[in-house]
């Protein structure tokens, strides 16, 4: 028993080391995210492009369109690719993708190609299917990009981990006061003892990413969740908002919309550099990016 103890010691130390290790990325590794990004940028592409505005398709239709170019452009995909729709984009690690997008709900799909190297990237988008958001979709989903904007505002070198966690969190309560949904002032919900706002966001901000897709996960949590960030790091800012069909703390139009948006971050000297930017964020601009993309019609990796 001693032997074993002692080796099970020894391999958490090992994977300390080389979890901590692995949190800057030097200029190759940074290359090999962004090519992984840039597949995946063209995965979403192709996604759009074979997504139907006026009648239902499958979940794993869209799955198996961007496991294609995670196939031809990278390894495979980086996890297990999330595509909900209507409902089930407020479950947040909905991989069965056994539903159907249906015109006038919104779709989340959080995907990632793994590239040749095994970097892989991790972006999340939520769509509406039939090209433009209802304005209380719209009211949510700016919400949720205000919030991850705020986050990424924070990023930069000596800033604690979790300061960019309550930059996000402080917009979504504040938005979810003016829903008229949280209990109490924004105040007391960012209370640690209280958090209400977490009912409806389920999740901190983000992670580190590298060649795992939860990089650096063995490190001392000094040194990742209660440390502070430097040039080099990258993580996601993934910010989401879940109202559950059953909810009855919510109003009912509320119910069953699901946002999240995610976005792959550099750490550097100055700031944040947005990896994932070829895919647009602002609710117009994915908008005009969906009809861009549908109008431009179906295409095969090559």
């Amino acid at each position: 028993t001693a032997v074993r103890t002692a080796g099970a010691d020894r391999d958490r130390q090992l994977a300390q080391v080389l979890a901590e290790g692995k949190l800057v990325k030097d200029e190759w590794e940074v290359a090999q995210l962004q090519a992984a990004i840039d597949a995946s940028v063209l995965g979403f592409e192709d996604v759009a492009r074979a997504l139907p505005a006026d009648r239902p398709v499958s979940e794993r239709l869209i799955e198996g369109v961007f496991g294609l170019r995670a196939r031809h452009d990278g390894n495979d995909v980086g996890y297990g690719s999330i595509v909900g729709s209507g409902q089930h984009a407020a479950v947040l690690h909905w991989t069965r993708n056994d539903g159907s997008t249906r015109p006038g709900d919104l779709l989340l799909m959080d995907m990632g190609v793994e590239g040749q190297h095994l970097y892989t990237a991790d972006i999340t988008r939520t769509v509406p299917v039939s090209g433009r958001f209802t304005p209380l979709q719209r009211q949510v989903y700016d919400l949720v990009y205000r919030s991850q904007q705020a986050g990424i505002d924070t990023v930069r070198p000596g800033v604690r981990f979790d300061d960019v966690h309550q930059a996000c969190m402080r917009v979504l309560a504040e938005g979810l006061a003016d829903l008229g949904v949280l209990p109490v002032s924004v105040d007391e919900a960012m209370d640690p003892e209280v958090i209400a706002y977490r009912r409806w966001t389920l999740h901190g901000f983000g992670h580190m990413l590298g060649i795992d897709v939860h990089d650096c996960a063995s490190a001392r949590k000094e040194m990742y969740r209660e440390g502070t960030l430097g040039e080099g790091y990258v993580l996601t800012v993934e910010p989401g908002l879940y109202f559950q069909p059953d909810d009855e703390l919510v109003p009912a139009e509320l119910r069953g919309i699901g946002v999240r948006i995610e976005d792959d971050i550099l750490v550097t000297r100055v700031g944040a550099q947005v990896l994932s930017a070829g895919l647009p964020r602002a609710a117009a601009d994915v908008e005009t990016w969906l009809s861009t993309q549908r109008a431009a019609g179906p295409r095969l990796p090559g």
